[in-house]
């Protein structure tokens, strides 16, 4: 690099302060706020925010490299951690009251670990190992679900620090200082292209983990990177300036409106959002703010800078009081007015913490004069140490007692204080006993598929397959679909053991048998699915089991159930292949006001069996829908076992002490066990093999 370029970067790589680059970051911060609250839906605002950390941050290390010579990884992430923690763990200890106070114990443990994957900046991946869905709030999703960009960007702040630090070090000792920005900026491009492909792989094919990919999301902060190191020598003409300021501001504002970002970020629709606030970077590069394009200057206004200096502690309140107001009214929405109240509540909470929380840890110990400053300073940091191991402790500790909680296995049940389905179907009362399994039980009541890693997960396209029932049959059933037909397995596997056939299992989580070729899960395009159910049929062709066992009905948003028109085409194509399918009616999946709830959320509450179920007209239509659709169809075969999972005007969530449901819409295998007698007497008739 030429002695010349080398100077004109020293000189300009921080010659004015940018106050635009607040406004900017406490605009977008708003829109995140706005669009989450009314609008239900994300707004690109995140995506400026990771570009304008990698921009910050990256800045910071060059320019400490430049002027100390070394970039001090310590005291950089020391002073990261000041800036960040006081006010994340004020939110979680607010987040670990409400939980106690407002949500069923039966939550609590979720939000423990998300508490802890919250604090040590690894959040992102724990929601991606559940797909969880960032499109809109209700009173189901964590409180801390936001958090994930938090965790996002504290790793791209650790990776980043030590890799400069160790590039400045090299360089130091082969008496080349100047290289550092340029293989900080060669390292950039070439990781940010990898990720850009990834981030753009992984849209087309699992979108529901990508979103909260820290490398799917690393393109977008190394676009921050790739600004701190060149925007010195990006200037652009005056006349340029302004064109580049108005787009970056009104792309700003309209990303949220033009794209459905969490269906689609950050793949390459995530270009636009990254782009303007490149523009706007570019656009006021070098100027004194008097001299920047009007946009700009606007940003810079004082307004617009304190919204920026309240952008963080604004963004990590907002969305934990929006969650807590939805349960507290259990509502999906809230109206305008409602809307304003909680922006007002996280402004003003907002204000508190960033004056009376943050700034104290901020400022520096040349700015204090007196022992009251330094005692100011010394309380806030100790109270901040000690919240952390106050949430820590009390995460890790309810974690441990949900953990921790006795179970049994389901032989151990007496049958006669357990008859559970039996009490529906073949009249068995039921005396007073405990139920089981037990709210914390439940998540554990799992089939085997999934407990024995028989079941192929959102990020698996391979075909897995496994044998239940009685291996060396001669007889087989093929257990065919999603989660919905792997339910009924454990129920299958007392009749296969009984009856001498065996079962070979083809499950794919959230992913009905289909012929779609863009099948969708929770709104989100799921390609993996057609792929492995076009690859399920032709090996169901090509191995002839002698039935097969799936779902043949859904539920419907509006209440009732329906067959699917994909069904149907799924029935054509086995049935162009010779082969016989029994189409079992789903059972009720768990709905008040069109929101999902989880029985033991509700059983923890103080509800009953009752009161916690669903009006049997409310959750299924009057007559099984699969019926009518399978009259043009002599291979398929409907059953409905509804008679076993609900009664005359209700569906519980317990029957006979056995508790139904382990989630919202999932029988617990206990139950399912429990169905095996009532299975057996529709499939008898059908199979002709007992």
């Amino acid at each position: 690099m030429s002695r010349k370029i080398w100077a004109i970067i020293s000189a300009a790589s921080s010659p004015h302060y940018r106050h635009d680059l607040d406004g900017l970051r406490g605009l977008a911060i708003a829109l995140v706020v706005v669009f989450h609250i009314w609008f239900r839906r994300v707004s690109g605002g995140v995506d400026v925010f990771l570009v304008l950390s990698g921009f910050f941050f990256t800045g910071l290390l060059l320019r400490r490299n430049d002027s100390a010579g070394a970039v001090g990884v310590v005291a950089v992430l020391r002073r990261t951690l000041r800036r960040l923690l006081p006010a994340m763990v004020t939110v979680l200890v607010a987040v670990a009251v409400a939980t106690v106070l407002i949500t069923p114990y039966t939550r609590w443990a979720d939000v423990a670990d998300q508490t802890l994957a919250s604090l040590f900046y690894y959040q992102n991946w724990q929601l991606a190992l559940s797909w969880s869905d960032y499109l809109a709030a209700d009173p189901s999703v964590s409180p801390l679900q936001h958090l994930w960009s938090m965790a996002v960007q504290g790793q791209f702040y650790l990776a980043t620090a030590l890799f400069v630090a160790a590039l400045a070090w090299i360089c130091r000792r082969i008496g080349q200082p100047a290289l550092v920005r340029w293989v900080t900026l060669a390292a950039a491009v070439t990781l940010g292209v990898a990720s850009f492909v990834y981030a753009a792989h992984g849209a087309a094919t699992q979108q529901g983990w990508n979103y909260y990919d820290s490398f799917a999301r690393a393109w977008e902060l190394l676009a921050g990177v790739v600004l701190a190191v060149l925007a010195p020598l990006l200037k652009p003409a005056r006349v340029l300036r302004l064109p580049l300021a108005v787009a970056g501001v009104a792309g700003v504002l309209a990303c949220g409106w033009i794209f459905h970002g969490a269906n689609v970020f950050p793949g390459p629709a995530a270009l636009f959002p990254v782009l303007t606030a490149a523009a706007l970077i570019i656009a006021g590069t070098g100027l004194p703010a008097a001299e920047q394009p009007w946009p700009n200057r606007i940003l810079g206004t004082r307004p617009m800078v304190e919204l920026g200096a309240l952008a963080y502690p604004l963004y990590l309140w907002h969305w934990p009081i929006l969650i807590f107001s939805l349960v507290e009214f259990e509502r999906r929405t809230v109206d305008f007015a409602e809307g304003l109240l909680i922006i007002a509540i996280s402004l003003a909470l907002a204000w508190v913490t960033h004056r009376w929380i943050e700034r104290p840890l901020r400022e520096s110990a040349a700015r204090e004069t007196g022992s009251a400053a330094r005692s100011h300073r010394w309380m806030a940091r100790a109270g901040v140490a000690l919240a952390s191991i106050l949430v820590i402790a009390a995460a890790s500790v309810w974690h441990v007692i949900v953990t921790s909680q006795p179970t049994a296995p389901a032989a151990a049940l007496d049958p006669e204080l357990y008859p559970g389905a039996e009490a529906l179907t073949a009249g068995i009362a039921a005396p007073p006993a405990k139920m089981r399994p037990t709210v914390f039980e439940a998540p554990s009541e799992l089939p085997p598929p999934t407990l024995q890693g028989c079941i192929a997960d959102w990020n698996t396209r391979a075909v897995v397959t496994c044998v239940y029932g009685d291996r060396e049959a001669g007889r087989t059933l093929a257990v065919v679909g999603s989660s919905h037909a792997e339910h009924w397995l454990p129920a299958l596997d007392l009749l296969a053991t009984e009856n001498h056939f065996r079962i070979v299992v083809y499950l794919k989580m959230g992913c009905p048998l289909t012929v779609q070729a863009d099948p969708m899960y929770r709104g989100e395009t799921n390609s993996d699915c057609a792929n492995w159910s076009r690859e399920v049929i032709d090996r169901l062709g090509q191995e002839r089991p002698d039935w097969v066992f799936t779902t043949g009905t859904r539920p419907v948003d509006e209440g009732g159930d329906e067959t699917p028109a994909d069904y149907l085409e799924v029935w054509n194509e086995l049935g162009a292949r010779g082969l016989n399918v029994i189409v079992v009616r789903d059972t009720p999946w768990l709905r008040h006001n069109g929101i999902r709830y989880r029985a033991v959320d509700c059983l923890s509450k103080g509800g009953d069996r009752l009161s916690c179920g669903m009006r049997r007209a409310d959750a299924l239509n009057p007559v099984n829908p699969a019926v009518d659709a399978a009259v043009a169809y002599p291979n398929v075969y409907p059953i409905d076992l509804t008679d076993a999972v609900c009664e005359a005007e209700i569906c519980p969530v317990v029957e006979g002490n056995v508790l139904i449901y382990h989630d919202e819409h999932h029988l617990t295998a206990t139950y399912s066990r429990t169905l095996a007698p009532a299975l057996g007497r529709q499939l008898g008739p059908i199979l002709g093999w007992w």
